[in-house]
């Protein structure tokens, strides 16, 4: 017993400038015989703190003082308002105060919308019951002047907020996108054709999440996929485990029976280092036609824009200026043999030159969309949200879709529940199970474990990402607070 009453004690203490101005108020109204307002007042107060908690009592109080004060200026004498200005005065100045200590406390304010909607207690659990008239009177006064109470909305809330809004990207956009990057890949490919007709490309695609609906906050990059025809007889591919290096991440492509089949029977054999076929000279090829063979001002004159390639050494990319699409458009080399999809990729912490990089792109967004499709998950609405975060945050834009698609397939395999109703603790977790990749350095790949998905990240970057998370754990709405 005595332990609840010094619980409510600070509750009492932090409402107490309130309920000052309702003991004013009686006073005048016993002073006036208005015993009907006086009446709704104490209705209005007693049943204002179970039904709207503290703070919203403290709104209610003032707001029923102010029209109270209104009423009783119209029927009071001079001196007699003189005598009580003053007082009330200081009683509201200190009311706003306590409100805004109030609000300060997110403690008070965790209520939720069954609160804010639960019936009004019943004249036992009151002081008074009030009659009919003083129900009409109390109805009047709120539409008065109404108060807009503030809710506090939950993660999950939030997160469908973020992925409804702020980082959906439009669908004119995309069509806009798709319909301009399409045009500049019919151009790249008939310039291939015709001026390599020896060279056996394959038909070159747009990929990526613009394609995918993968797509967030802007349509800004895309990706151009150049697939090399190597013929199966003369070439194999060979995993990194099987390399000198042991790294799972980079293959081999490898030249056969050059004893038997002479060096040239192959198109490709122009582009060999040591009886390997070499991922460089692919990318130093490729480099020379974008920045000296293909005449893009004229293309883009045409298409109503600017395209410029970039001509650092090693980037194959395109950057585009359209109206009001701005984007960039990676051209990649892809050999694709059976299920193995090797990319021609010019990489900083390449162990040797020549190593072609494994892509499970095609592998994992294929395997979200089966899974979701199989218990009408949120698998790829999470990833969305993930990669919204990312993108806009400066320490973490280094984390690619690939990366987060992996951490959340390895999360599916032990969490079977990804409804809509479940995507705050998918998110939680999702964001827990990625600091635990961070500060290991390792992330397995989801179909090879050997792999690691950080390969291609520098340690510090990988420290900084993880010790923003963490910070972010207490509360991970800060994550997404810079678009809601």
């Amino acid at each position: 017993m005595n332990n609840s009453v010094q619980d409510d004690q600070p509750e009492h203490k932090n409402a107490s400038t309130s309920f000052k101005m309702a003991e004013l108020v009686q006073k005048k109204g016993s002073k006036r015989n208005d015993d009907g307002l006086g009446t709704v007042v104490d209705f209005l107060l007693a049943n204002a703190r179970l039904v709207l908690g503290i703070g919203g009592a403290a709104m209610l109080g003032i707001a029923t003082l102010a029209v109270k004060r209104l009423i009783d200026r119209a029927a009071s004498p001079p001196d007699d308002e003189k005598e009580t200005s003053k007082a009330e005065q200081t009683c509201i100045d200190e009311s706003w105060k306590e409100l805004s200590l109030l609000r300060a406390s997110p403690k008070l304010f965790k209520s939720n919308r069954e609160a804010l909607s639960a019936p009004v207690p019943s004249p036992t659990e009151s002081e008074a019951a009030p009659d009919p008239q003083n129900e009409e009177l109390v109805q009047e006064e709120i539409r008065v002047d109404p108060i807009r109470i503030p809710l506090s909305f939950t993660l999950q809330e939030k997160l469908l907020d973020y992925y409804q809004c702020p980082i959906t990207v439009s669908d004119d956009d995309i069509s806009n996108c798709l319909q301009l990057t399409k045009a500049i890949l019919s151009e790249m490919q008939d310039f291939l054709c015709n001026k390599f007709p020896n060279l056996p490309f394959g038909a070159m695609k747009v990929v990526g999440p613009v394609v995918d609906g993968l797509q967030v906050l802007s349509v800004d990059h895309a990706c151009f996929t150049v697939p090399l025809g190597l013929e199966p007889a003369l070439w194999s591919l060979i995993p990194g485990e099987h390399t000198i290096l042991n790294i799972p991440d980079f293959w081999l492509v490898k030249r056969v029976d050059l004893e038997y089949i002479a060096r040239g029977s192959s198109p490709w054999d122009r582009f060999l280092v040591g009886g390997y076929l070499s991922s460089n000279m692919i990318i130093d090829f490729f480099h020379k036609i974008l920045v000296g063979s293909i005449n893009w001002p004229s293309i883009g004159s045409m298409l109503g824009g600017i395209i410029r390639p970039v001509v650092a050494p090693g980037e194959l990319r395109l950057e585009v200026d359209h109206e009001s699409i701005k984007l960039c458009i990676d051209v990649t080399p892809v050999i694709k043999m059976g299920h193995t999809v090797l990319l021609a990729r010019s990489l900083e912490n390449s162990p040797v030159e020549n190593l072609w990089l494994q892509s499970f792109y095609v592998s994992e967004i294929s395997q979200l969309r089966d899974l979701d499709q199989k218990d009408a998950g949120m698998r790829c609405c999470c990833l969305k949200i993930l990669k919204g975060i990312c993108k806009s945050h400066q320490r973490l834009n280094k984390l690619t879709g690939s990366h987060l698609a992996h951490v959340i397939l390895h999360l599916s395999e032990r969490e079977s529940e990804w409804r809509e109703e479940a995507l705050a603790d998918r998110f939680r977790q999702v964001i827990e199970e990625l600091i635990g990749y961070l500060e290991n350095g390792f992330l397995p790949c989801y179909f090879n474990n050997k792999m690691n998905m950080f390969s291609e990240l520098r340690a510090e970057d990988i420290d900084e990402m993880g010790y923003t998370f963490y910070s972010a754990l207490p509360g991970l709405e800060v994550l997404i607070q810079k678009h809601t």
